[in-house]
């Protein structure tokens, strides 16, 4: 199946998703406007590419979808969430989680020149989608140091997970879990983490075919005019 490549214009449409090959890959091109990954999103396609590359575009069958209401917590992790000198907060240091999530991963065999996919031109991105509206961050805070974290897109109903950091044990599932439990009091009935994770799928996520992912998109993933920065209940998380 030949690949599709996309015009720089933003009036150059994605093909269906069942065009997808078998790994995923849709389509490559095109640009990373906001018009452009906020239309990828709301039809199951995301982009991922290395630096230097050109832009890829996928949508993988199946996919790996956390649902806010099966978070799993450890009874480590419980003991943790009652750690008082942590703290979780929403949108206060989007810039500042998304660089830590793009500082490469140490690898014996990792080229520092593309060892992330979180270069310069995706966070210039999300960051201007974070200042629409689209784009939220949540931090953790330990003694008033930035320890972990995560960000993605939310459009509708729909939490489109992109990637998470953590310097201290555990923070990077304290501010999933209080993602998790925040999104599911707003009705927001599933996470996208797109491609299987050992690490995610201890934490309740699942694979389920793209086809039920799309129909959760088509029921839920509807822009409103709620693009603001997000607050957390005060008494998030729950242990």
């Amino acid at each position: 199946m030949s690949l599709t490549w996309l015009a720089a214009s933003v009036e150059s449409c994605f093909p269906a998703v069942e065009n997808a090959r078998a790994d995923g890959l849709l389509a490559a091109g095109g640009d990373l406007s906001s018009q452009r990954l906020v239309d990828a999103y709301q039809q199951g396609i995301f982009p991922w590419f290395n630096q230097h590359d050109p832009i890829l575009w996928w949508s993988p069958d199946p996919r790996m979808v956390l649902f806010t209401d099966d978070i799993k917590i450890s009874r480590s992790l419980k003991k943790t969430l009652r750690d008082t000198s942590i703290t979780v907060t929403a949108d206060t240091a989007f810039v500042e989680v998304i660089t830590a999530c793009s500082a490469p991963r140490e690898s014996p065999t990792s080229d520092p020149e593309n060892s992330t996919w979180i270069h310069p031109d995706m966070i210039s991105a999300y960051t201007d989608l974070h200042q629409q509206g689209f784009a939220h961050s949540i931090e953790c805070w330990h003694n008033g140091q930035l320890v972990g974290g995560l960000y993605g897109i939310a459009i509708g109903q729909i939490f489109f997970g992109e990637s998470m950091f953590s310097i201290m044990r555990d923070s990077s599932k304290i501010a999933l879990v209080t993602l998790c439990q925040q999104l599911h009091r707003w009705g927001y009935p599933v996470i996208d983490c797109q491609i299987h994770s050992n690490h995610l799928a201890s934490m309740g996520a699942k694979e389920i075919s793209r086809n039920d992912f799309i129909g959760y998109l088509n029921k839920y993933c509807i822009i409103n005019s709620s693009n603001s920065l997000w607050q957390l209940d005060p008494e998030l998380p729950l242990s």
